[in-house]
C-alpha cells in the first residue's frame, strides 16, 4: 500500500501501484477475520479468500440456503484437501457446496497457492448468481 488517501464514511480510497482503489470497511462485517491488516498489494492464498467469500455468503443468506454435510463429504472430491489449514476447513467446505468453488482443474483446490484476480472474479460472480443478486 503507498498510502491512504482519503476516506469518506466506511468507503477508504487507497493508492496502490499506481491504481485508485476503494475499499468498502472489512471490519463492520468481520470478512477479513483472518487478514489482520488491509494490505491491498499483499497476496492472499486461496484459502483466505474462500474465507473471507464464505463470511460474504452470511450476508447474502446464502449459507443458510445449502444443504449441510459434513465439511470432510464436501471436500472429498479434492485430490489436496488435506493440505487445508484447519481454521478454513469450515469455510472452505460451505463454497464448495454453495458452487462458489469448482477448484482448479476441476480436481485441487490449491488452498495455499496464491489466489489470481481472474479467480478471485470468477468466485465473486459465483457467489452473487448463487445469492441471486445477478
Amino acid at each position: 500500500m503507498n498510502g491512504k488517501t482519503e476516506s469518506a464514511g466506511t468507503l477508504t480510497t487507497y493508492e496502490a501501484d499506481g491504481q485508485r482503489v476503494a475499499v468498502n470497511t472489512l471490519d463492520e462485517e468481520k470478512l477479513h477475520q483472518r487478514l489482520e491488516t488491509f494490505r491491498p498489494n499483499d497476496k492472499i492464498t486461496r484459502e483466505q479468500a474462500m474465507a473471507v467469500l464464505a463470511r460474504a455468503m452470511v450476508l447474502t443468506d446464502l449459507k443458510g440456503k445449502r444443504p449441510a454435510r459434513p465439511d470432510e463429504e464436501a471436500l472429498r472430491p479434492f485430490t489436496d484437501a488435506a493440505k487445508v489449514s484447519d481454521w478454513a476447513l469450515p469455510g472452505i467446505a460451505d463454497t464448495v457446496r454453495a458452487g462458489i468453488v469448482t477448484g482448479r482443474n476441476g480436481t485441487a483446490l490449491a488452498p495455499q497457492a496464491f489466489i489470481t484476480r481472474a479467480e478471485v472474479a470468477a468466485m465473486v460472480e459465483r457467489l452473487l448468481q448463487q445469492s441471486d443478486l445477478i
